[in-house]
């Protein structure tokens, strides 16, 4: 049996201003095209579909787009279930007769823990929903915490599991010792969001939304697809994939990962302004990029992104690397002035703290005679 795990398409997502849709359109139709040439038995869709519980009328379209390809026009089952970006109600609309076409669509959680039966595999279904949800659906006042409602559920799900078939475990939580992103909601406050991963043993996958890299975990049996494109700048660097699974009926598996090229990948360059803006550098540069740029000149430049921007149509931010530097200077200063240091003493350490520049004995004799003058008009006072 062959599914594709994926999850976290943040449909609507708006990023440094720009709204994502045509990108994750670009990136979807690639998805409907790998699944024609892979021919699954079921795609995985591990919560997130939306970047909000109102999504933009775009965002709803292309999900209904795109759910259309797979689930009636390619004839592919689709499991998919609520992550917490999404509103559970809403996606909840239509799924009892969605299951006419084998779109079984999680939204709301509930107290009835059969799987659904896909080619000899079972997928239990486990959306995201705070503790308190759990709590009131399960009539157990013992649940405070992530870990607590997850360990309730997945205790429910084991009086009917069958430990010698395959068992997927289909859900969207924070396990502990994930890789996280800015892109990611936090779910709690102070930990209480966190899972540990020993509760998902008795599956023999689970296919993890809510971290948005494949990488998020190293474990034999429990998987983050992660999201289909970079969502922030922290995850510049991160690999963007879906897992195509093929598990026998005892539940042993193997893993496969397939990138989709997104329409314009999202980086960070940095360099000296001029550097930048030479012909001989950027040249070689996929211009039209989303970018966020590090300069590292020093002093005052005039109107810098918009420079940058006739080259780069799209740099989305601009850092400057003195002042990340001086920044971290600043957070570590301390007053020494007790230590009965001379005025330009005190001030040529004032200065290195405060700044990357060097304090030159140009600026030092400039200085002295600042000083010098200013203690001379005090004395006249």
């Amino acid at each position: 049996m062959k599914f594709i795990h994926t999850a976290d398409w943040h449909l609507g997502k708006l990023v440094h201003g720009i709204y994502m849709t045509d990108d994750q359109r670009f990136v979807l139709n690639q998805f409907v095209e790998l699944i024609e040439k892979e021919k699954p038995d079921a795609v995985v869709i591990a919560g997130d579909l939306y970047d909000r519980s109102v999504p933009p009328i775009e965002a709803v379209n292309l999900l209904d787009e795109i759910l259309f390809k797979i689930n009636v026009e390619l004839k592919t089952p689709i499991v998919a279930i609520a992550g917490n970006h999404d509103s559970a109600e809403r996606l909840s609309f239509g799924s009892s007769w969605y299951k006419n076409s084998h779109f079984y669509l999680t939204g709301k959680p509930h107290n009835q823990f059969h799987p659904v039966h896909i080619n000899g595999v079972n997928f239990y279904l486990v959306p995201y929903a705070e503790p308190g949800i759990v709590r009131a659906l399960l009539d157990d006042d013992t649940i405070h915490s992530h870990q607590d409602a997850m360990k309730a559920v997945i205790s429910k799900i084991e009086e009917n599991l069958n430990p010698n078939e395959a068992n997927v475990f289909v859900g969207h939580a924070f396990v502990l010792g994930g890789s996280t992103s800015e892109s990611e909601r936090t779910l709690s406050v102070g930990g209480s969001g966190c899972v540990s991963h020993d509760l998902f043993a008795p599956f023999s996958y689970t296919a993890l939304g809510h971290l948005h890299s494949p990488d998020a975990i190293k474990h034999d049996k429990i998987f983050y697809s992660g999201s289909l494109l970079k969502y922030s700048f922290s995850e510049a660097k991160q690999r963007k994939s879906v897992s195509i699974v093929e598990m026998e009926d005892n539940g042993a598996f193997s893993v496969r990962y397939v990138s989709l090229k997104p329409k314009q990948d999202m980086r960070e360059l940095e360099g000296h302004l001029e550097e930048l803006l030479d012909p001989s550098f950027y040249e070689k540069e996929k211009l039209d990029d989303y970018l966020k740029i590090t300069l590292h000149d020093e002093g005052a430049l005039i109107d810098p992104i918009n420079k940058l921007r006739q080259v780069y149509p799209n740099v989305l931010h601009l850092d400057r690397k003195v002042k990340l530097t001086d920044m971290k200077k600043i957070q570590g200063f301390t007053s020494i002035r007790e230590e009965k240091k001379s005025e330009i003493d005190l001030f040529a350490q004032f200065y290195q703290e405060m700044t990357t520049a060097e304090f030159s004995e140009d600026k030092k004799a400039v200085m002295s005679e600042v000083i010098q003058n200013v203690l001379v008009e005090e004395g006249a006072k």
